[in-house]
Parts: structure tokens; C-alpha cells; sequence
């Protein structure tokens, strides 16, 4: 307020001085000091805040520099691995990566003359580095470890920025890619020492982990060193997960935990959890040759998937025609039922061409699942494989099936499966590995899971396994080929517990080979597939060479008003997906 009795001179004065204050913070010569309140202003700090920015660059620096003198920077090369730095290199799109916690770690300081001023000495970063990306002009999160600042241990790291990530990956609604080398954060002893006291274990992150999978936010992990404990846990809990076959092992806890515990001496990372174990198990869905495949693959499968539950999967352009036709077909499946065919031909004949991908190839053999697209749309892909088992779907089949079938429904990803199931699994083998438990949880998916599903009925379907692919939708959208074959039983064995009784009489009257001919061929002439049609058992039989016509028609309507009402309901949250 205006002081009356102010002279004008006076009111002219203070004008002016304090248009030159207000100039010397504005100057471009920067030349001039701000004066602390407690008046040191010989020891005053830069206006411009040059003194932390130094700092910070200074910081950054370090952590951008390898240090070949660092004893753990050495064994890294050594072993025949990039840099944690190389990897985000090599595989984010070049100059998007934006580090998020760039100056975490642990900083030694000094006091140097002036007033509050101090330098570092030394600085070791967090040995986990996160942060927003591009892969192939998408936008990503992504968290990499840096095994060579102590091994990944707990440690080194900073578990604030490993929560924050998975934070930001729900509230963004984003991709995470995970590259896991070492314990990810995971326990040491030396912590304990550091601390100065034990305490109980805790996994602050994991929350919103499941929460992420259940929302449909890719989680993509690449194994490109030990994966050990924590490290181990964050790959496998992944959507989709690779293993570098030249350098990457994941185990509960490395050899020497192991010899004490169980006396098992001698064991190197690749005995103990290499891709042997891990590619052929199921605990990882895929093997690469080396770093650059992991990341190719990496590449591969998020352009299959939507950045969260609330979109639909990313649609891109396509040069196959919808009507292609491939004659082949129409002889690819024997008439004779004993012989076996390459259902992976049949799969890469009618998706768009080099748009097949495989998941899980090495484990579960009795099943095949993948990513693929037809016009351009991304699909899930299932089928038996005849070539494993007679293609009777066994315990691991069974699990990576469901474990795809889940996946495909948190990403809203419609499913086409080519069916030639004789059944689950029978025999000892099959018992011990609890196939009907596995079977079970197998049929759980189908029937708790919304996605749409297209059946094409290539052979066989018989049984409970062949009820439950086919019977989970409603009504069913199918198509059967003329060389399908359907019922409770196969002939083989079906008839002898059918007939046994009178098969038993004609034995004893020395007639049975022809008794069980006679049976045989009039049930092959019932289980003629046009009778079936007639009856409207199946909705339609195709000529085979049209399938892919058929399919792409199917997975355009599907992409239509069906996903935008998918989408609505999600957003509503009157659709809940599981993925757990």
C-alpha cells in the first residue's frame, strides 16, 4: 500500500532500485550473485544454478562411461556380454531412450571452499537402469540390469526406482521391456552388514507386476546373463520371455547356495539353469542364439500386441490376398489315419505370409501355439501336433496351451486353432504327469477366457480333450474339412470296447478277424463327415485350399463391432481378463 507521506522523489528512488534488482537477475551476463539470507555474500551460489547442474552432468557422465578398470565391467566383457548401456543401444529405437533415476546411486562427497558447496568424489550408479523408449516408434518402458556393478545384488541397487517403473507402467498404460541380468535387485547378505541389522524379505513390486499382466500391459523379458532369484522371478512372471542361448542361465540360487544346501558339487550357470533346462521346461517360452535375437524377438511379439488391455492389438498393412488359395491343402492331411503330417505347413499356408511366430516350440511338443496375422490382423495361432504323441495333447501341452489361451485374451487377440486332437494322453506316463489335472486346467481356460475362437477341423476330434477345444464358444464358429473324423472313441480300441462281448463270442467260434472287419467298415461308412453335415453336426465342410479366405473373413468381423464391444466392456470394467 501507497505510504501518503512518501515524497516523489523518494517513490522514484525505490522504483529504481528495484528495476536494477529486478535487471540483475534477468542479465544475460550472469555475472551477478545471489545473496543467501544469512548475508555470506562473499560465498554467494550462481544464480543461474550452474554449480548443481555441473553436478548432475558430472554424475550422468560416469553413468553413460564404462569404466574398463571396474572389476566387474571386465568379467562382463570377458564373458562375452554387451553393457548394460550397449544392450538399450542395440535395442531401442536410436536417440529415444530417456533415462528415468539417472543419478541414483551411491555418491561419496567433499566439502570444497564456498558457502554449501560440495563436489563428489566417487559414484557408483544403480545397477538397475530404467526408463521410457522407443521400439519401432512405439512408445516403452523399460528396466535393464547392470550385472557388473555388483552382480545386480540388492546392494547396488535402488528398489524406489524398480517399484516406480511398474508404477508408471500402470498409470502410463505402456509396455515394459525387462532385461534381466543378475538378481534384479534381489538379496545379498552384504546388505545386512550395510544396514547394521537382518530383516524379513519383502517383494514391494510384485503387485503391480500381476497387476500389469491382468490389465494386458505387455511385459516382455529377455534372459541375457544369470537370472538369479528376484531376477529369475521378473523374467518368468513376463508375458513372453527369451533366453540368449550363449550367455543366459536363470536358477532359484547359483551353485554355491546350491552345493551347500544339496550337496550337488561342480555345477556351472549352465548346468544349473541353462536353456537346456529352462527353453525345454516351460519355465521360459523362447530360446535365441544370441543377445541381438533376444531383442529381435523382443521386436517381434510386441508388434502383435496393444500397449494395454483397453486397445485392440495394432492392425498393419497386408499384400497376401484374403483369397489366396493353396492346393495343396486338399492332400496335405492322409486318408490313411495312421500316417502323420507338418500341421506347422498348414498353419504358414493360411496366415499372411512370414507372420508366423512360435512360442514355446522347444516345450509342451503335443501342442503348438504362436503369434500370426491374417489381412493383417494380428491372430493367435493353435494347433495339435500329430507328430508328438499322435498328437493326444499330454500334461505340458496342455499347460502351454492354457498359458497362451490366457495371454491372447488379456491382449484382446481372436484365435484361430487347427483341430486334429484323438484325446488326451493315455498310459503310465501320462498318469503320473496328472494329464486330467493338466487337461482340467486346460478346459478351465477355454471356458473362462472371452476372446473369440474359429475352429477349423483339419482330422480328428474325439474325446474330452476334442469337446472342450471345440465346445468352449457358443454357438461354435467352426468349419471341418473333408478329412475330419469325430466321436467319443477312435475306431482303434473304440470298437473292442464296444463290442467286446461279441467280439469274445466270435473269438471262440474262430471268427473274430472277421467279425471286427465287418464292425470296422460300417462304422467307417457312419463316420462319413458328409452324414455328419447332414445332420447338421458340423455347420459346414469346407474345400481346404479355401481356408484362408474363410479365416480372414471370420478375423475381419471379428476386428469390427465385436472388438469395439470387447473394448467397451473392459473399459467398463464389466469384462475382467486373468492372465494369473
Amino acid at each position: 500500500m501507497k505510504d501518503p507521506t512518501d515524497k516523489p522523489d523518494d517513490l522514484s528512488s525505490k522504483a529504481a532500485g528495484r528495476l536494477t534488482q529486478i535487471s540483475a537477475h534477468v542479465s544475460k551476463s550472469n555475472k551477478q550473485k545471489l545473496i543467501p539470507q544469512n548475508g555470506n555474500s562473499d560465498q554467494s551460489l550462481p544464480v543461474d544454478h550452474t554449480d548443481i547442474l555441473t553436478t548432475l552432468s558430472t554424475l550422468r557422465k560416469i553413468a553413460n562411461t564404462p569404466d574398463p578398470t571396474r572389476r566387474g565391467y571386465v568379467r562382463q566383457k570377458q564373458a562375452g556380454k554387451l553393457w548394460v548401456r550397449e544392450r538399450i543401444d542395440q535395442l531401442l529405437d536410436p536417440g529415444t531412450f530417456h533415462e528415468v533415476g539417472s543419478v541414483s546411486g551411491i555418491v561419496k562427497w567433499e566439502s570444497i571452499e564456498g558457502y554449501a558447496r560440495e563436489r563428489p568424489v566417487s559414484f557408483v550408479p544403480s545397477n538397475n537402469i530404467q526408463g521410457t523408449g522407443k521400439l519401432q516408434g512405439r512408445d516403452v518402458l523399460l528396466t535393464a540390469d547392470d550385472f557388473s556393478i555388483r552382480g545386480g545384488h540388492a546392494d547396488g541397487a535402488t528398489m524406489e526406482k524398480t517399484v516406480y517403473i511398474e508404477k508408471m507402467a500402470i498409470a502410463l498404460k505402456l509396455p515394459v521391456i525387462k532385461l534381466v541380468d543378475g538378481s534384479s535387485g534381489g538379496g545379498s547378505v552384504t546388505t545386512i552388514r550395510k544396514a547394521g541389522w537382518s530383516y524379513l524379505p519383502q517383494i514391494p513390486h510384485l503387485r503391480q507386476v500381476v497387476q500389469q499382466l491382468n490389465m494386458g500391459i505387455p511385459n516382455l523379458g529377455a534372459v541375457v546373463g544369470p537370472a538369479i532369484g528376484l531376477g529369475a522371478a521378473r523374467v518368468v512372471a513376463c508375458h513372453f520371455s527369451v533366453m540368449a542361448a550363449d550367455i543366459g542361465s536363470l536358477f532359484n540360487a547359483g551353485p554355491k547356495v546350491v552345493e551347500g544346501a544339496t550337496f550337488e558339487e561342480g555345477l556351472d550357470f549352465q548346468g544349473l539353469g541353462g536353456p537346456l533346462m529352462h527353453c525345454t521346461n516351460g519355465t521360459i517360452d523362447n530360446l535365441a542364439a544370441n543377445e541381438a535375437e533376444c531383442f529381435q524377438q523382443i521386436r517381434t511379439v510386441l508388434g502383435y500386441l496393444p500397449n494395454c488391455g483397453l486397445e485392440a492389438p495394432p492392425i498393419v498393412p497386408s499384400d497376401d490376398p484374403d483369397n489366396r488359395e493353396d492346393l495343396s491343402l486338399r492332400c496335405i492331411v492322409p486318408r490313411r489315419q495312421a500316417r502323420m503330417y507338418n500341421p506347422r505347413s498348414i498353419i504358414e499356408s493360411i496366415v499372411d505370409r512370414g507372420s508366423w511366430f512360435e512360442i514355446g516350440a522347444l516345450w509342451g511338443k503335443t501342442g503348438i501355439n504362436g503369434l500370426a496375422r491374417l489381412a493383417g490382423h494380428p491372430v493367435g495361432i493353435i494347433s495339435l501336433n500329430c507328430e508328438v504323441n499322435g498328437g493326444a495333447l499330454d500334461a505340458q501341452g496342455s499347460q502351454k496351451l492354457a498359458r497362451f489361451l490366457k495371454l491372447c485374451d488379456v491382449m484382446n487377440i481372436p484365435v484361430v486353432q487347427f483341430v486334429d486332437v484323438p484325446g488326451y494322453a493315455i498310459g503310465t506316463v501320462a498318469e503320473r504327469t496328472a494329464t486330467m489335472r493338466w487337461g482340467v486346467e486346460l478346459a478351465k481356460a477355454y471356458f473362462s477366457t472371452t476372446m473369440p475362437i474359429f475352429s477349423v477341423i483339419t482330422r480328428r476330434v474325439f474325446g474330452v480333450a476334442g469337446g472342450i477345444m471345440i465346445g468352449a464358444r457358443d454357438p461354435p464358429m467352426q468349419v471341418a474339412w473333408p478329412s475330419g473324423q469325430w466321436g467319443s472313441l477312435p475306431l482303434d480300441g473304440g470298437i473292442e470296447v464296444g463290442h467286446r462281448h461279441e467280439l469274445r463270442e466270435a473269438d471262440k467260434a474262430g471268427n473274430k478277424a472277421e467279425v471286427y472287419q465287418a464292425l470296422e467298415e460300417e462304422y467307417k461308412r457312419l463316420m462319413n463327415p458328409v452324414r455328419t453335415a447332414n445332420a447338421f453336426g458340423v455347420e459346414e465342410i469346407i474345400d481346404p485350399k479355401d481356408t484362408r479366405a474363410v479365416c480372414c473373413a471370420w478375423i475381419r468381423h471379428m476386428y469390427g463391432i465385436s472388438m469395439k464391444e470387447r473394448l467397451a466392456s473392459r473399459m467398463s470394467g464389466k469384462l475382467q481378463t486373468s492372465f494369473t
